[in-house]
């Protein structure tokens, strides 16, 4: 439970039809199964006691009785387990039954919450709030349809059930329950199985954790169920904020995994919209203390990509789409027909030459209305040079080639630097001398020109760009791209392009070292300068942006997953070291990311001064690099 990681678990165990004895039974071993794993959520299907398909035996005192002593039996086995666990049974109270969960948690019933759309005739509507009830010797205990139950010791983890036809109503009470707090839905259905049931409840509830920022866990009637009508299949799946995370139909189900209720919490505190209500609500805590989590969910190296490698392609066309789009936008607008973007060879500047030509392609324009500059100066290789050419010729773009030496070397005379120290002067001079041609250039056109910048979205987190330099531009296409977003769209293109030329000049794009290029070259003519031997490797630094910075979660709980996703590429001090100088730099770069142009937010996040994450660019790093010093 440590850094809001919570162990949930939907479990759809074989069961007999009014047989509520043999039912508790199997609901104890899956406790004790899931308690063995850590378990601290576990959800049973509806009705699990006595079977969803018992039709009118429901009305019976016998099976109703028998459903409250299945009850006691596994509120007595639930002693000793730290573990809320949903079961759902009929519940009689004077002339009526209802459809309810009990929550059952460390010897005790919690409460018990009846279903606020029963889709059975059998069952009653319970209003908005009943009086307290007993079962057998339980209770008595609320049972209310609007329960939230909080754990003593995790704040942000807050359970609210649904139960039947909750499930599927039109206005879910799951909204209602969000609202007021709950991060986690425990969905209790009761479906039969049909030949797109699946799919239908997966796109459901997908929809609705993203739509409600929460964790679902869902158990559905699986085998043992009657089949006289119908067939059940045991559907149980956990999704997060939009994703499932496990899912598994196959009679007798069982799905686990970890919820991070963190992260629901961080979504939630950005949603503007997210405004509830828990006047209304019954509140019950539960738990004793805060845990480590085994983790067992993965955590992948790039979470600015899909997640399926399957879906890379349309991903990253429809990234390429969006980028082209926003700058067809501005150039409309502006009445502009002239693209201009520096080319170095390297990928950003590779992907906005692209995208320039893809912009002008939309257009209805020639492709030579792009211009594509390379202005080669102190540290300019020939393999970025010749790729920087050779994607711009394949695009069609007019290719010019500006060398900037000797204005750079007359810069350095002006103001009496020496050119052999070469230091922070020596390097920034090429950059900005480099962004007023591209200017000037663009401002030359008659029909209007556009100087369109090449920076990711990752420089600008780390500040590894010249302040007035390539730091600035007209338009800036990749504002809103991590670096690793970058690779993934220039890659599609290498292998979607039916241009060899152009797919093999790309691919070795990918291959090259990051690098500004504004020191001289090796004795080889390879590159010297290398971003990433200053800044960090760009995986990890897109990894900490999005647990960081996008998400809000503290240095610990980073450090954690960096371990977890990378720790067969670096060890523990190594990710420690990078992580500490992605803090630093993200305040000390700051007033760089306060005056950015204007470029499209792509994927819900960017660096806008105007719409995205700002901060103050004189806020103070210490409590940031202390916290990373502490760690272990």
């Amino acid at each position: 439970m440590k850094h809001g990681f919570i162990k949930v678990a939907a479990a759809a165990p074989e069961i007999r039809v009014a047989d509520p004895m043999f039912n508790a039974d199997a609901v104890i071993r899956a406790m004790d199964e899931h308690a063995r794993l850590g378990v601290k959520v576990l959800v049973f299907p509806e009705l699990t006691l006595t079977g969803a398909t018992c039709g009118d035996l429901f009305y019976q005192n016998t099976l109703l009785a028998g459903a409250a002593a299945a009850l006691e039996k596994v509120v007595q086995a639930s002693e000793g387990k730290d573990m809320l666990v949903f079961v759902g049974l009929p519940v009689a109270q004077g002339a009526k039954v209802y459809d309810a969960a009990a929550a059952v948690c460390n010897g005790e019933l919690l409460g018990v919450v009846p279903a606020s759309c029963p889709g059975d005739r059998h069952f009653a509507l319970p209003g908005a709030l009943l009086d307290d009830i007993q079962i057998g010797s339980l209770g008595p205990v609320d049972f209310h349809p609007q329960q939230l139950f909080q754990h003593s010791a995790v704040s942000e983890l807050n359970v609210a059930v649904l139960v039947g036809a909750d499930v599927s109503a039109p206005v879910s009470p799951a909204v209602r329950h969000a609202l007021a707090g709950a991060t986690v839905l425990v969905e209790m259905a009761g479906f039969p199985m049909a030949t797109d049931s699946a799919c239908r409840v997966t796109t459901a509830v997908r929809a609705e954790s993203a739509k409600l920022h929460a964790g679902v866990v869902l158990a559905a009637p699986g085998f043992g169920e009657s089949s006289t009508d119908a067939t059940y299949s045991g559907l149980c799946l956990i999704a997060e904020d939009g994703k499932v995370l496990e899912s598994a139909e196959d009679g007798c189900s069982d799905v686990v995994t970890e919820l991070d209720v963190q992260l629901l919490i961080a979504a939630r505190r950005k949603d503007a919209t997210f405004i509830g209500d828990a006047a209304s609500y019954v509140v019950t805590e539960w738990g004793e203390g805060v845990e480590e989590t085994v983790l067992t969910r993965p955590f992948g190296k790039y979470p600015y990509r899909p997640d399926d490698p399957a879906d890379y392609h349309a991903a990253a066309k429809r990234l390429l789409h969006m980028q082209a789009a926003s700058l067809v936008r501005r150039m409309q607008y502006a009445n502009l027909k002239h693209p201009v973007v520096g080319i170095s060879g390297g990928v950003d500047s590779t992907l906005a030459v692209i995208i320039c030509a893809e912009a002008v392609k939309m257009m209805g324009l020639p492709a030579d209305y792009v211009t594509a500059v390379t202005m080669p100066c102190f540290g300019t290789t020939d393999r970025t040079k010749s790729n920087a050419i050779i994607v711009s010729e394949q695009l069609g773009a007019t290719v010019r080639v500006i060398d900037i030496g000797e204005s750079v070397m007359q810069h350095f005379k002006d103001i009496g630097h020496d050119p052999e120290n070469r230091n922070v002067v020596y390097e920034n001079a090429q950059a900005r001398e480099r962004t007023q041609i591209l200017m000037d250039v663009a401002n030359g056109f008659a029909d209007g020109g556009i100087h369109v910048g090449t920076e990711d979205m990752s420089e600008f987190a780390d500040g590894w760009c010249t302040y007035n330099g390539d730091h600035i531009s007209m338009y800036d296409v990749n504002a809103g791209s991590t670096k690793t977003m970058v690779q993934m769209v220039v890659r599609y293109v290498a292998e979607t392009t039916d241009d060899d030329v152009l797919s093999k000049a790309l691919l070795d794009v990918l291959d090259t070292p990051v690098s500004p290029e504004l020191l001289p070259p090796t004795r080889n003519g390879e590159i010297a300068q290398k971003s990433e031997d200053s800044v960090g490797p760009y995986n990890l630094q897109d990894f900490f942006l999005y647990y960081l910075v996008d998400h809000g979660f503290a240095p610990e709980k980073v450090l954690r997953l960096a371990d977890i996703a990378y720790g067969d590429e670096f060890d523990h001090a190594t990710l420690k070291k990078w992580l500490r100088s992605y803090c630093r730099r993200l305040f000390s770069q700051q007033f760089k990311r306060s005056c950015l142009q204007d470029g499209p937010t792509l994927n819900g996040f960017s660096f806008s001064p105007r719409t995205g994450f700002t901060m103050p660019s004189d806020g103070s790093d210490a409590l940031y690099l202390a916290t990373v010093d502490a760690l272990k």
